[in-house]
């Protein structure tokens, strides 16, 4: 079973009871003397353009004048945020909402139920398992022993399918290159060889014999953190040998593909390829495993659209696609007849987008209704069985586990209900509380509810807004407005210990759906790719707008919040229309629009960008709207403090230390640009709760402040 962790909150809050007062202070009256970022001379051609890149020197992670220059601008950073009054005490209040148990469902593998739980304030979760649940729960696996600030985390695990065997991953600081370790169960042994340099791999076992992984050869020239990778390979990795006798099986010079994945399907029968050079649409291969060895066949031979297997029974594959059906549906076909043309639908595309859970002999359907969660059981065949009535409005995962399982375990969440995981069964349809996080926050003093405004085109975009009961529309309410907008990934109502702290003291917390995101199905996706991207910006552009027209809050008082692509979001926004925002927070973001393809596996994500080496047009659409090269002297930034990490190799760091260097230059007020550069951590995942606290409590601190706002109880 492929594991999902219980991963620490990341939703961007704010936690403060806050006062407004009428006057204008700043910490440092003069400019800010930031640290000297030298100019290069370095000049790239585009279609016989010229572009300049005064900065590139900072994309050397390896060179000492770019360590020197991370050091100085953390201690210009630091110096500031740390002499903001308010800091310490949100630091504290965040502290004191996120300091619940949080728990995982549990699952069974072998004769144990394992789970993960968090006693409040630890780094990282903690794996337990039982096999009374009546009886002593033991710790089975504690990732918080992999180091001693907490900065290794754990990246995934599977279980043999008798339970006898695990293989997990480990991440050092906050790294997508992983090392896998194989232990005993029943002893917490290691039995066998560790596995390195892992990057972008599931583990999927074959019996007891061993499993098959993915990754890419470790660059030979430059830094593992940013030099580019293209070619990943499937290995199947035999118990006892050596990780270099591991058998090529997918990949390489051979089949050069961007990202494979290995599956073999619930049953054993079938090992499934995904190959992919986007992060959009992918081939399908098939080996029968029951079989001796049986040819790998094709499936599907293009890129054109997404496919994925979800369970196999005696010879049919159930395939999720939306071929044929932008918001996806589920399929059948005979191993014996590996042509999709022959597919038979057995769930049909609905006016939402599907994703289908297997478990306990049943398939789910989990649609997204306008952005929150909706689910219908189905039979194998295809028939509607029932609708589960949700808790509420708000994100379910789960619906999903062994295909034997007589129960199931679901998790329901959304901006004011901690996840609280139910029991499930779907013989008797019925469901109950299985476990609740108690935490001191009670929902029914908030409102949380989703409207519907118009960006620049006439689209009608949705957005969640959050805040406390009885607010006073008098646009003085401090406002975080978060966004992503792409990659056809969707933003569903989830509890943060964080917004919680900011809701109970005031704060109005929004969430803008923007084009580019999944949360209408591929055309919503297509919508914000390419030569369209420009909609996601108006689409953001038109929710801050929303918010000030109906009095919540104004330009004054209102911040701009994204990671990843996120990230691109905000520093787009913030250079188009600066005058709308008080405070922009660009986070491990994609900045350099040019130039984005040329590191690590960056060009996989030319389904939603396009390339600047595309055509003329491609490459003076990027040019227009990418944050680097629309920073311009003479103009009035909002206040902006840029985060990202040392060890980010998803989105390297060197996309922020062009963006504040160059925002460093053209500023020419007091208003602060400052980058927060976090070291031994990554693009996010994994990253401890001890630094995810900082970093909400600098995020916050640095917002109110330059809002205007001084002073908390």
């Amino acid at each position: 079973m492929k594991i999902k962790l219980l991963l620490p909150f990341v939703a961007i809050a704010l936690s403060a009871n806050i006062h407004a007062q009428n006057l204008t202070m700043s910490l440092n009256p003069e400019k800010i003397e930031y640290p000297k970022s030298v100019k290069s001379n370095t000049i790239d051609t585009y279609f016989n353009q010229k572009v300049e890149d005064p900065y590139r020197w900072l994309e050397d992670d390896l060179s000492d004048e770019t360590k020197n220059w991370v050091q100085q601008q953390n201690i210009v950073t630091q110096n500031y945020l740390q002499r903001i009054p308010i800091r310490n005490q949100i630091r504290e209040k965040i502290e004191q909402l996120w300091n619940y148990e949080k728990f995982s469902a549990p699952f069974k593998e072998g004769k144990y139920t394992y789970y993960f739980k968090n006693n409040g304030l630890q780094n990282q979760s903690v794996l337990y398992r039982f096999v009374d649940e009546n009886e002593e729960h033991e710790v089975f696996l504690d990732p918080n022993k992999f180091s001693n600030d907490g900065t290794s985390s754990l990246g995934g695990m599977e279980f043999s399918k008798d339970g006898s065997l695990v293989a997990f991953q480990i991440s050092e600081g906050g790294s997508d290159w992983r090392k896998v370790i194989v232990w005993n169960t029943q002893t917490k042994t290691i039995v066998d060889d560790t596995l390195k340099d892992i990057k972008f791999s599931g583990i999927s076992w074959l019996g007891n014999s061993g499993f098959y992984y993915s990754s890419y050869d470790k660059p030979k020239n430059g830094s593992e953190l940013s030099a580019k990778t293209s070619e990943h390979k499937v290995y199947f990795h035999e118990i006892g040998n050596k990780q270099s006798q591991d058998k090529l099986v997918f990949g390489g010079e051979k089949n050069p593909r961007r990202y494979i994945s290995a599956d073999i399907t619930e049953n054993g029968d079938f090992l499934i390829l995904s190959a992919a050079n986007s992060t959009t649409g992918n081939e399908l291969y098939v080996q029968d495993l029951r079989i001796k060895n049986a040819p790998i066949q094709v499936l599907v031979n293009n890129f054109s659209n997404s496919h994925t297997v979800v369970l196999s029974i005696g010879d049919t594959l159930f395939i999720q696609t939306n071929l044929g059906a932008p918001n996806r549906k589920l399929v059948k076909i005979s191993c014996k007849n590996l042509d999709m043309k022959t597919a038979k639908t057995v769930i049909p595309e609905a006016d939402m987008p599907l994703n289908v859970s297997t478990g306990a002999g049943k398939f789910f359907a989990v649609y997204l209704k306008d952005a929150v969660s909706y689910v219908e059981q189905f039979t194998t065949q295809g028939k509607k069985e029932y609708v589960v009535e949700l808790p509420g409005k708000g994100t379910v995962s789960g619906f999903g586990g062994k295909w034997n399982e007589k129960e199931l375990f679901f998790s329901f969440t959304n901006y004011l209900y901690p996840s609280s995981i139910f029991k499930y069964s779907p013989e008797n349809k019925e469901y109950s509380l299985y476990k609740k996080p108690n935490i001191e926050f009670n929902p029914e003093e908030y409102v949380s509810y989703q409207v519907f405004y118009t960006s620049k085109d006439g689209t009608k975009v949705p957005m969640m807004i959050t805040h406390k009961k009885g607010l006073v529309k008098n646009g003085q309410n401090p406002t975080i407005l978060y966004g992503y907008g792409g990659f056809n990934i969707s933003l569903t109502p989830s509890f943060s210990p964080a917004t919680a702290a900011w809701l109970s003291l005031g704060g109005i917390y929004a969430v803008a759906n923007l084009r580019g995101g999944g949360e209408y199905g591929k055309k919503w996706h297509d919508a914000g790719t390419k030569m369209k991207k420009q909609n996601v910006f108006d689409d953001f552009i038109a929710a801050a707008e929303y918010l000030i027209q109906d009095s919540l809050t104004n330009s004054g008082k209102l911040a701009i919040s994204g990671g990843s692509n996120g990230g691109l979001l905000v520093g787009a926004c913030m250079t188009q229309r600066p005058e709308l925002f008080a405070v922009a927070l660009p986070a491990v973001g994609v900045l350099d629009m040019l130039r984005y393809h040329t590191f690590t596996a960056g060009a996989g994500w030319a389904y939603d960008y396009g390339t600047a080496e595309d055509s003329k047009e491609m490459f003076e659409y990027l040019k227009a709207y990418s944050p680097l090269h629309n920073l311009m002297p003479n103009v009035k930034y909002p206040a902006t403090l840029v985060f990202t990490a040392d060890h980010d190799d998803r989105v390297v760091p060197a996309h922020s230390f062009k963006f504040a260097a160059r925002l460093q230059e053209v500023n020419s007020t007091t208003t602060p640009t400052l980058i927060r550069i976090d070291t031994k951590a990554g693009h996010g995942a994994g990253k401890p709760t001890s630094m995810l606290m900082d970093e909400h409590a600098d995020r916050f601190a640095f917002s109110l402040f330059n809002m205007g706002i001084f002073k908390i109880k």
